[in-house]
C-alpha cells in the first residue's frame, strides 16, 4: 500500500511535468493540431499515428507531406478528390509505408466519411460506453478497415490488431489522442463516446523499459498482454484515466531517466 501510494504521487509529478502545451512541437501530435475541424484532426491524427515509427522529426517531415497532398484540408480532400488526385500520392513513402498503402487509405477513407460523419463511429459500432472492451473494439476497427474488396494484404502490417495479441501502440497513441480530456490542451478530446477509463497505454520500447523498472509488469513482450497488465496497474493509480501516465512512463523513458530513483 504504501509503495502503491509512493508510486502515484512519483508518476502524477512527472504527469504533470510532460503534458505540457510546449510539448506538442516536438512531437507529431503537432500534426492534427494544425488543424481546428472535427474531421481534419481526426484524418491529420489517424494518419500520423499510423505514421509514427522512427524519428519524431522524420515522422513529422512525412506527415507534414502527406497533409500538403491533401492541400492542407484532410476532411475535404477525402470527400472530393477523384482518382486523378491520387497520383500525386504514388510518391508517398514512409519507411514501409508505401504507394500501395496510401491508395488504400484514401479510398477506406473517403468510403467512411461519405456515410459517416466522425472516425469515432468506426471504433464504437458494437461498444457501449458501460463495459467498454478496448481490445475488441480496435479488432472490430481493424476488420472494419479491411472490409472493402480486395484490400492489399501488405497494408495489413500497418493496422494492428490486438485480438491477435498485437500491441496496437499507434492506434492506442492515436485513441489517447482523441478521447483524452484535460487543461493541458495537448491531448483533443473530441470524442465522447469513448470513456477515458477504457483507454489503453501506447507500449514502445521506452515506455515498456520504465514499466519494467515500476514493476508494472514483469513481462519481457510489447504485446498486449503486458499493454493489458500495465493498464490494469496504473487504473490502480487513476481508475478514470489510466492513459495519462503514458507522459510519464514516456517522458521518463525518452530522456533516459532512471525510474528506479524515484
Amino acid at each position: 500500500m504504501k509503495r502503491k501510494k509512493e508510486l502515484k504521487i512519483f508518476l502524477d509529478e512527472q504527469y504533470k511535468l510532460y503534458n505540457q502545451a510546449s510539448f506538442i512541437e516536438s512531437d507529431p501530435i503537432a500534426i492534427p493540431h494544425s488543424f481546428t475541424k472535427k474531421q481534419d484532426i481526426e484524418i491529420a491524427g489517424f494518419w500520423t499515428a499510423i505514421l509514427s515509427w522512427g524519428q519524431r522529426v522524420t515522422i513529422i517531415n512525412k506527415a507534414n507531406q502527406l497533409m500538403d497532398l491533401m492541400d492542407r484540408s484532410p476532411h475535404d480532400f477525402i470527400l472530393n478528390h477523384t482518382e486523378k488526385d491520387r497520383k500525386a500520392f504514388l510518391n508517398f513513402k514512409h519507411r514501409t509505408f508505401n504507394a500501395i498503402d496510401s491508395l488504400y487509405f484514401l479510398e477506406w477513407l473517403q468510403q467512411f466519411y461519405r456515410q459517416n460523419k466522425s472516425l469515432e463511429k468506426a471504433f464504437v459500432q458494437k461498444q457501449k460506453a458501460k463495459g467498454f472492451d478496448m481490445q475488441k473494439a480496435i479488432g472490430d476497427f481493424h476488420s472494419l478497415f479491411f472490409s472493402l474488396p480486395d484490400f492489399p494484404s501488405r497494408t495489413k502490417k500497418h493496422i494492428s490488431n490486438p485480438l491477435k495479441n498485437s500491441s496496437a501502440k499507434r492506434i492506442n497513441m492515436f485513441l489517447r489522442w482523441m478521447v483524452r480530456k484535460d487543461k493541458s490542451g495537448v491531448d483533443f478530446g473530441i470524442w465522447n463516446k469513448i470513456p477515458s477509463s477504457a483507454l489503453h497505454i501506447p507500449l514502445d520500447v521506452h515506455v515498456h523499459k520504465i514499466a519494467l523498472q515500476l514493476k508494472l509488469t514483469s513481462r519481457k513482450q510489447t504485446d498486449w498482454k503486458t499493454v493489458k497488465e500495465i493498464t490494469n496497474n496504473l487504473r490502480q493509480l487513476d481508475p478514470n484515466d489510466p492513459a495519462k501516465y503514458d507522459y510519464a512512463l514516456f517522458g521518463l523513458g525518452v530522456l533516459g531517466k532512471d525510474a528506479i530513483l524515484y
